[in-house]
């Protein structure tokens, strides 16, 4: 009698695996993983989750997923589903097996057929990183990739652990500062977790003890790294400063516009107290020095007056080269731009390695982004997110209204709130934020509250926050 799919994996699979030294051999796991939950359908039902019925793990990094079937099925029932979950694991290898015939896929080279064998932990490594573009690397990145993967994810009880994507965006930061690159570019979908990202990415910095001065001799400092958050919100400042909770409380730092007053004042007291105008000249700034992790906006890095009044920036007062590794976030909102004050930032601490945070693809728009950083080293779009189910679909339904235009005439009997001009042309995106017309956006509510379910969640996007609040009382009024 035939075997059904889990007597196949227990009596054919799993011994197989293990002589090949899977599960055997220090540092080699085999673990099954749901890679995503599956599609948001309508009701809040879910299409079906997406399981890798074998997930080859080996010295920290993904290697090979293994998709089984049971003994009466061909194997190339499931080729397409381990090709699917490779791809989406950034495997090197993937397998498909129904317990007596192995079919192995190399998803770099394309070369596939079937095999005696299943590739053991350390071929499979050498296979994976030691060929190919892996061939002429240098020794320091060989030694960084092992560090950086034998420290384990901290997942803060078992709530924080990254969802694929995230670990291979983690994955791709790190190799490409294994190798020494200093700026590197991650566009990920607004919602998908980029600040998780960074946590990871700090985390496997501080406690592998990379640094900028031993990044090319690793073993030449153990000095644990600087590194600084750099948002130009507060509230995403503040977000992330929360979210690096498991670091001891010792390592974080938020440097806020008031502190750094604070403490310059309290430096300006004691040098009126001293006498002597060349110890006087010898005092500097304070600036706040003594952490690991540091989160500012560049607004308060841009702060600061010298003793004559003129503008002196606070970020000047740290050395270039007090911080190893600079994670910006939102970087298209203008830290990379050529003509923004806040690159200054950026230039300034150019030793640094830097790292772009952006949920916006290459557009006209953000052409700067793209060409300081370069291309990204990962991706995850919204439509990714979306259909594996870690973001949620939406409809757009267009308002049909009949003032997309306006020309105020005084006198024309028309509401409105604002200074506007007479004689002059008001277009969609003049609406609420130069002039508000209350009528147009009460009937705009309304249109948009028919269509929606109100029993789910709802975002709403405003032009500014007064115009939110306009539209959360009508919303109030009509509910």
């Amino acid at each position: 009698m035939k075997m059904n799919e889990a007597d196949t994996r227990a009596e054919l699979i799993d011994p197989k695996l293990k002589a090949a030294g899977w599960g055997n051999a220090e540092l080699s796991f085999i673990r099954r993983e749901v890679i995503c939950p599956g599609r948001i359908i309508t009701g809040g039902k879910r299409t079906n989750k997406v399981p890798c019925d074998y997930v080859l793990t080996y010295k920290g990094r993904k290697l090979a997923a293994v998709e089984a079937k049971k003994e009466s099925l061909s194997y190339t029932e499931g080729v397409r589903q381990a090709k699917d979950y490779a791809e989406r694991l950034q495997c090197r290898i993937a397998y498909a097996t129904n317990g007596h015939e192995i079919y192995q896929i190399d998803m770099q080279t394309g070369v596939e057929g079937l095999v005696d064998d299943y590739l053991s932990p350390d071929a499979l490594w050498a296979l994976t990183f030691e060929t190919g573009q892996y061939a002429a690397e240098k020794d320091y990145t060989t030694t960084w990739r092992e560090r950086f993967a034998a420290v384990p994810f901290e997942d803060k009880g078992g709530t924080f652990y990254p969802r694929y994507y995230q670990e291979n965006a983690i994955n791709n930061v790190l190799e490409a500062i294994a190798r020494g690159d200093t700026k590197i570019l991650l566009t990920l979908a607004t919602g998908t977790g980029k600040t998780a990202i960074a946590f990871h990415l700090a985390w496997k910095l501080f406690q592998s003890r990379w640094r900028l001065k031993s990044r090319l001799e690793p073993d030449a400092e153990k000095r644990r790294p600087r590194i600084l958050f750099l948002a130009d919100r507060n509230i995403l400042a503040d977000q992330a400063y929360n979210s690096f909770s498991a670091f001891p409380e010792d390592a974080l730092l938020r440097i806020a516009s008031d502190e750094l007053s604070r403490l310059n004042k309290h430096a300006t007291d004691k040098m009126n107290t001293v006498e002597s105008a060349k110890v006087r000249a010898m005092q500097t700034r304070n600036v706040p020095k003594n952490a690991a992790v540091f989160f500012t906006i560049f607004q308060t890095f841009m702060t600061g007056k010298d003793d004559e009044g003129e503008d002196a920036p606070y970020f000047g007062d740290y050395p270039q080269d007090f911080f190893d590794f600079i994670i910006i976030d939102e970087c298209h909102r203008g830290g990379a731009n050529d003509e923004s004050s806040w690159r200054e930032v950026l230039d300034y601490f150019s030793p640094a390695v830097q790292l772009g945070l952006t949920a916006t693809p290459k557009r006209k728009d953000n052409v700067d982004t793209y060409a300081y950083f370069g291309e990204p080293v990962y991706s995850y779009t919204l439509k990714q997110g979306v259909n594996d189910g870690f973001l949620t679909p939406f409809k757009v339904y267009p308002i049909v209204g009949t003032m997309d235009e306006y020309v105020y005439t005084p006198g024309d009997g028309v509401v409105i709130k604002g200074e506007p001009e007479p004689g002059k042309l008001y277009t969609e995106g003049d609406f609420n934020r130069i002039i508000s017309i209350p009528a147009r956006e009460e009937m705009r509510v309304r249109y948009w509250m028919d269509k929606i379910n109100p029993h789910e969640k709802t975002i709403v996007f405003c032009a500014k926050q007064e115009h939110a609040g306009e539209v959360r009382d009508y919303i109030n009024q009509y509910a």
